[in-house]
């Protein structure tokens, strides 16, 4: 009887032990994931960190152009782009991201080819002798090889642009949905077409800050 015990008690200790392993195992996993959700992504990790960091770049770009040639509302458009950038960075650390991390997506890196380039476009032409967007031909596609991303600005849908006089209007369809919007050109930014959140809003994918095959067109 003695013995039976003993192999019963030392069952009941193995099975213990087992489970305590288990649970300070699922323990270690559960600490692990934590510690690496608290690990801030970089833009290159993370398609919401890069266009927030886009954004944040074509803002902080609109600031130095008008620093390098200011106008009588320079410090107006500087003091409300300053204010986008704090709200970028909220956005940022929300998102998990790396705060302040900034980023020009407005034009393919060097020696990478664009996603949406026109393929009757000559890869050899440097970009200087292509002609002005803003002389485009109403309905004509411009901009292209351009990523589309957001200002952080509120109102009414609108975008902003460095080739576009206020007034212009701009068609943006988001080819990975084939959503689309047509906003009038309200503001100077630093790449071809900046959509205000509204308008973003409309074309946008759920949970992302970037569209990276944008289709850009000149409609009025």
């Amino acid at each position: 009887m003695s013995r039976r015990r003993t192999l019963g008690t030392k069952k009941k200790v193995a099975l213990l032990v087992s489970a305590a392993a288990v649970a300070g195992g699922g323990a270690f996993v559960m600490a692990s994931t934590s510690n690496a959700a608290q690990s801030p992504q970089t833009a290159a990790e993370s398609t919401v960190c890069q266009g927030l960091a886009t954004a944040l770049g074509n803002n902080q770009r609109f600031i130095e152009g008008q620093r390098s040639a200011p106008d009588a509302q320079s410090a107006a458009r500087i003091a409300n782009r300053e204010a986008v950038i704090a709200q970028i960075k909220v956005q940022q650390e929300a998102s998990g991201c790396v705060v302040g991390e900034s980023a020009q997506g407005s034009q393919p890196a060097a020696g990478q080819p664009s996603q949406a380039a026109s393929p009757s476009a000559p890869a050899s032409a440097p970009a200087s002798q292509a002609p002005p967007a803003g002389n485009a031909a109403s309905g004509q596609q411009v901009c292209n090889g351009s990523t589309v991303t957001l200002s952080g600005e509120a109102g009414a849908p609108a975008a902003s642009s460095n080739q576009f006089p206020a007034g212009t209007k701009l068609k943006v369809t988001n080819l990975d949905n084939n959503k689309s919007t047509t906003v009038e050109v309200t503001s100077v930014s630093g790449s071809c077409a900046l959509l205000n959140n509204a308008a973003f809003e409309q074309v946008r994918e759920p949970g992302k800050f970037l569209i990276r095959r944008a289709l850009i067109e000149k409609v009025g």
